[in-house]
């Protein structure tokens, strides 16, 4: 078999499709599983809040530094290849990070979790990418929204095992249980083949990449200041029951959710560029009304728009970035997801020293300006 043979695409079917759905899916639910697992790792290892949060840096540090990796690993191996690899680190490393006890276990397993995340979530992109292409319809969307759906289940899942009183390694032991049933499934359907050889292996992404990118990091960096900070905006500014603060958050990730679900329709009505504006637009109006003081039920009709403008703006760079042709797909896919994940790991700590020197409300309000800077470069994207 030549070099060529090996990558042209095979026909993509049905199969294709649905082996994708799935590798986003259990993205999705192995990252969330962890959730429920920081509390738990945090007492067992006896952590303060500094030394948990140097701990929890491993995780995107080890993400970032496997996804240019990933790319590389994609054209010489395959995505499926490197799909397996990612997906079972992941379910090697969840036990790990159930049962250690030591500061330097738990480091050890944060880091090689992160870093099979980044293989998988860099290689099952690349995979979207490419199914898409060759079934020459919108599908980026659902993609997406399957991780969702699996972060979904994964988070519900792991909090109702809990609740029933059942232990960290059991209960995570039934996530491992899920996903290497779903892989027994679907594996054997992801891709044999990656991106092209062509270029070289690793690139500083720039021109219409590092435009991308830097899309992508603002609406990353939005759902991070979505997760780390709408409790706390809720509680201190709108007077919420702590109790019932994760509600801003669900209201983002239900709306999230549902409109990548429904998102390739969207795309084959409107167009990925104007969805992006709209969907910049629409954030960055949901955005401003949560802010504004009237109380917290409207804060959380803020978020729940937050969500659906967001929603469908990174699936559709990641199409975009597979049809640019200034960089090869195996370098310009892992240098966006980078980005992004940078957006996500810089993006809390920069609103937290922001509201330090000002305030939660002034700090959250500068991702407007964002937002509306992702609205008007939706017109500069290719249909």
């Amino acid at each position: 078999m030549t070099a060529q043979q090996h990558f042209d695409p095979a026909p993509v079917g049905a199969a294709e499709r649905f082996s994708t759905r799935i590798a986003f899916f259990i993205a999705g639910l192995c990252m969330s599983a962890w959730a429920p697992l920081v509390p738990l790792a945090k007492a067992r290892a006896q952590l303060d809040e500094g030394t948990l949060g140097i701990l929890l840096l491993g995780l995107g540090a080890g993400s970032i530094l496997t996804m240019p990796l990933a790319g590389h690993l994609s054209s010489l191996r395959g995505c499926r290849w490197v799909m397996l690899l990612g997906s079972l680190g992941a379910c090697l490393s969840l036990p790990m990070l159930a049962s250690f006890s030591s500061a330097a276990g738990l480091a050890a397993a944060v880091l090689l979790f992160g870093a099979a995340m980044g293989l998988l979530d860099c290689a099952m992109n690349i995979q979207a990418v490419l199914v898409e292409q060759a079934s020459d319809r919108p599908l980026m969307s659902g993609f997406h929204g399957l991780f969702s759906v699996g972060g979904i289940v994964g988070a519900a899942g792991m909090t109702g095992l809990l609740s029933l009183g059942l232990g960290a390694l059991p209960a995570v032991l039934g996530v491992v249980a899920l996903t290497v049933a779903l892989l027994l499934v679907a594996g054997r359907y992801f891709l044999p083949y990656g991106s092209a050889r062509e270029g070289p292996p690793f690139a500083v992404p720039h021109g219409v990449v590092l435009f991308l990118g830097v899309l992508c990091f603002i609406v990353f960096m939005t759902e991070g200041a979505m997760l780390d900070w709408s409790a706390v905006f809720l509680v201190g500014n709108r007077a919420m029951e702590p109790a019932w603060a994760g509600l801003g958050y669900a209201a983002f990730a239900a709306t999230m959710t549902a409109g990548r679900l429904t998102g390739d329709a969207m795309v084959s009505r409107l167009g990925g560029p104007t969805l992006v504006v709209l969907g910049g637009l629409l954030a960055a109006l949901g955005l401003a009304i949560s802010l504004v003081p009237l109380g917290w039920p409207v804060a959380l009709v803020g978020y729940a728009l937050v969500g659906a403008g967001c929603s469908n703006i990174v699936p559709v760079l990641f199409t975009a970035v597979g049809r640019q042709t200034r960089m090869p797909q195996r370098t310009a896919i892992p240098a966006m997801i980078s980005l992004g994940y940078a957006g996500i790991l810089l993006g809390p700590a920069a609103i937290g020293l922001a509201a330090h020197l000002t305030t939660l409300a002034w700090a959250l309000g500068g991702l407007i300006a964002l937002l509306l800077f992702v609205a008007a470069s939706g017109r500069y994207l290719r249909n």
